[in-house]
């Protein structure tokens, strides 16, 4: 077997930062707490953690704060993260997803609800493929949301098939430069790897599966965070302008398949539609 887990805990309440570490040991992971943000952002870019738990209700800079930091520094920016809160209303979960996390647990909660989500969080996060090994950087979708959405769509709106353009198979889908294999929770662009959180390669996931089809905000909301919010978000529109802007990194253009329609949402282009 392999070295245990490193997670990363913030909790400022002494007794539930002891029990929840406890918890976490007992399973298996390696677990370093912090009582607060001092140092957790440093900590995270001298020894990256496969996951991060932070509450959201922190003395001085607050768990939302500390993950948009993360979010914000190339060397942290795909570290999975959960958000904990006390408050458990759909707006706070909504403000965690804003600010990039991968997902959000309402305090009081159960241990082995904790236990079996961060495994989930992990799994989603590290699967590697036949043969190759584990990258963190790439992430899944949550509990088949991503994958059960309209596959049909994946080969393209018409009967029409280009191998080198446009195909789709169980191992991957390939649009233009993008490869997506969701197996591997992989995804090249251009034949360069695309280092993707595991929210990030969900939404992508969904878009492609969806190809030449319009996705609402609301709808890719519910998809690939399992969420239905009916107030004001940046959340979907968050993780399109990083997805985009990672795509661009990778290979020059692949961006430009992620079109939006304005008012609407966005659409990924199969290559047989014209950009809207």
């Amino acid at each position: 077997m392999g070295a245990p887990a490193l997670i990363f805990y913030v909790e400022d309440d002494e007794h539930i930062r002891d029990l929840t570490s406890y918890a976490l040991r007992q399973a298996g992971f390696e677990v370093r707490a912090f009582p607060d943000g001092e140092g957790f952002v440093e900590a995270c870019r001298a020894e990256q953690p496969q996951a991060v738990l932070l509450d959201i209700m922190l003395p001085g800079t607050d768990g939302i704060q500390l993950l948009r930091q993360l979010r914000a520094d190339a060397a942290t920016e795909n570290i999975p993260a959960m958000m904990l809160t006390a408050k458990g209303t759909e707006y706070d979960a909504v403000c965690g997803l804003d600010a990039g996390a991968d997902d959000y647990l309402a305090k009081p909660f159960g241990m082995m609800e904790l236990i079996s989500r961060v495994n989930a969080l992990l799994r989603r996060a590290a699967r590697p493929a036949a043969g190759g090994s584990g990258e963190g950087a790439i992430g899944g979708s949550e509990g088949g949301s991503a994958s059960g959405v309209a596959s049909g769509h994946a080969s393209g709106s018409s009967g029409k098939s280009d191998p080198d353009t446009t195909t789709a198979s169980d191992d991957r889908i390939t649009f233009g430069p993008i490869v997506l294999k969701p197996a591997a929770h992989r995804v090249k662009a251009g034949g360069v790897k695309v280092p993707l959180t595991v929210k990030e390669f969900a939404l992508l996931q969904v878009l492609m599966e969806n190809a030449g089809r319009v996705m609402t905000r609301d709808q890719l909301l519910a998809d690939v965070w399992d969420v239905h919010y009916a107030g004001e978000t940046r959340t979907v529109d968050a993780h399109v302008k990083t997805l985009r802007r990672k795509l661009a990194e990778a290979c020059p253009g692949a961006e430009d398949a992620i079109v939006t329609v304005r008012g609407v949402g966005y659409l990924f282009q199969d290559g047989e539609e014209d950009a809207l």
